[in-house]
């Protein structure tokens, strides 16, 4: 028998069996701020297919996940390294599975998914991103204000406080706060005493501040203090991380309330006519 002939068999694959899998992607998914129905539905209805689900514990809950699957490897990376993360994330993808990164908030601020896209592209491993809600949106939701109100406020600035990874150039945050404008500050809790010694030239010692802790967890906790009080207050409610510290004018109560166009009667734009003088 010609060895290049083919064999029949009963026992013999079909072609289709012997096909193999395609290969699986990667979904980084925000998984929001913690409360686990502000998970996007796209975000929730991946984590319940994915048969892989590697999720950073320090910051997501366990409630997000439990969406995953029945028999599905749910893994906390808390412990992990990124060359680990990348290898599992490359032998599900072998294997043809797909895997749901769970991120904390939106995976874009302070996610370190840069590193994980760029040898993902290295591998030629397919992924995609679903953006999530961040903890500055819920803040705003739980404390009931707009980050930019009309007449106070129409620029908001997303930082953190220099710690160990480092800031660029241009970027500190007594430089930022130069603008006066408003400031979210993430992963900064441990450092507060620099954080009110960078802003307080600016915005004043007594300048208002929120201190939202864990904000939309169980636990979660929100201070209103002033700039100088932060620190204090924060070490009596024993908050050295998982918080953002809010300052700036959309929360100074003192300026006076503007309204925007946008719903004005006297306004016009595309979608609505101005109706000056006439009665409602």
């Amino acid at each position: 028998m010609n060895d290049n002939e083919p064999v029949s068999s009963d026992n013999a694959a079909s072609p289709v069996d012997s096909r193999e899998k395609p290969a699986g992607r990667v979904f980084f998914i925000g998984a929001g701020p913690g409360d686990p129905d502000l998970i996007t539905v796209r975000g929730r209805a991946l984590i319940e297919r994915c048969r892989v689900c590697l999720f950073a514990g320090s910051l997501v809950p366990r409630a997000v996940v439990a969406f995953a699957p029945a028999g599905a490897e749910v893994r906390n990376t808390a412990s992990m390294n990124l060359e680990e993360i990348v290898a599992r994330m490359a032998a599900a993808s072998t294997a043809g599975e797909d895997v749901a990164r769970v991120h904390s908030g939106d995976p874009s601020l302070y996610g370190a998914v840069a590193e994980q896209m760029r040898r993902l592209d290295a591998l030629g491993i397919d992924y995609e991103v679903v953006p999530g809600v961040s903890s500055f949106q819920a803040a705003a939701a739980a404390l009931k204000f707009e980050w930019t109100p009309a007449g106070r406020c129409q620029t908001v600035i997303l930082t953190r406080a220099a710690g160990r990874t480092g800031l660029p150039p241009g970027e500190s945050l007594a430089s930022l706060a130069a603008h006066r404008t408003a400031l979210a500050i993430f992963l900064s809790a441990a450092q507060m005493d620099a954080v009110v010694a960078a802003l307080a030239p600016h915005y004043g010692a007594d300048a208002p501040v929120v201190v939202a802790y864990r904000v939309s967890w169980p636990d979660e906790v929100i201070l209103r203090c002033t700039l100088a009080e932060a620190p204090s207050r924060m070490s009596e409610s024993k908050i050295t991380r998982t918080a953002l510290v809010i300052v700036g004018p959309m929360l100074d109560d003192t300026l006076p309330d503007a309204e925007s166009h946008l719903y004005n009667r006297e306004y016009s734009h595309l979608f609505r006519k101005a109706r000056r003088g006439e009665p409602d």
